[in-house]
């Protein structure tokens, strides 16, 4: 049976930013689904609860899960709630698993620190979006820079996610996850705050530090991230003949 592939994007950004990853699947012969969750991309007017952004990722699991074994690859927030998901008490039907820059356990002054300066921004003119956009266009390369925002940036939903990612249990839940993991961060990511920690927790995963490299490792670097997706697919390929 062909691997069916669900990507779950990270905070403020949407589905688009996996154009890249859906061209590459697109040409190899592999179905596959990006989500947009709650409050972001084309479900902006909605508000985001940690509830209809699980029901989202959830119900794209299991239809493609329904065609074959499902490689389900998130960044940022969208790997943490995969995280989450993926090591629930009741294993959901995910064969293999890419957790990309999310190697951060979202509490405390860490997590204080970012809505501080999430809201700084948000104070500054044009909700910081200037900034922003300099900042992208410095670090990435022009055949991604227009997918990353394309679906537009989920600025009022950005405190409410973060807030929400609090109560995650991403220690209890990586424990109990039974499948392939890859973990893929860049090396100047400012999540890689846990990555030990989740390495010497999570049974069945592998490291890999993409160099040259911050947070936005699937934009900035398609290519990398493709062949990782290709690793794991070969894996997943192989053991379900």
């Amino acid at each position: 049976m062909v691997v069916q592939v669900v990507l779950v994007h990270g905070i403020r950004t949407s589905a688009t930013m996996w154009r890249a990853q859906v061209e590459h699947l697109a040409n190899r012969g592999n179905p596959v689904t990006a989500v947009d969750l709650p409050g972001h991309g084309s479900r902006m007017a909605e508000e985001f609860t940690l509830e209809s952004a699980f029901e989202t990722i959830d119900s794209a699991v299991r239809v493609a899960a329904a065609r074959g074994p499902v490689l389900l690859s998130g960044h940022s927030m969208g790997g943490l709630l995969c995280i989450e998901y993926v090591g629930s008490e009741e294993p959901p039907p995910v064969a293999g698993f890419i957790a990309a820059s999310c190697t951060a356990i979202p509490r405390g002054v860490g997590l204080a620190t970012y809505r501080v300066l999430a809201r700084g921004f948000d104070s500054l003119p044009d909700r910081g979006m200037w900034l922003t956009d300099r900042m992208l266009d410095r670090i990435l390369p022009d055949e991604t820079r227009a997918d990353f925002g394309a679906g537009g940036y989920a600025l009022d939903a950005q405190d409410m996610a973060l807030r929400s990612l609090s109560v995650l249990d991403l220690l209890a839940a990586l424990h109990r996850i039974d499948a392939p993991l890859w973990f893929v961060n860049g090396q100047y990511d400012q999540l890689r705050v846990n990555e030990r920690l989740f390495m010497r927790v999570a049974r069945h995963a592998e490291l890999i530090v993409v160099p040259r490299t911050t947070h936005h490792v699937t934009v900035m670097r398609p290519r990398v991230f493709n062949a990782v997706l290709d690793v794991a697919l070969t894996t997943l390929e192989a053991s379900h003949r």
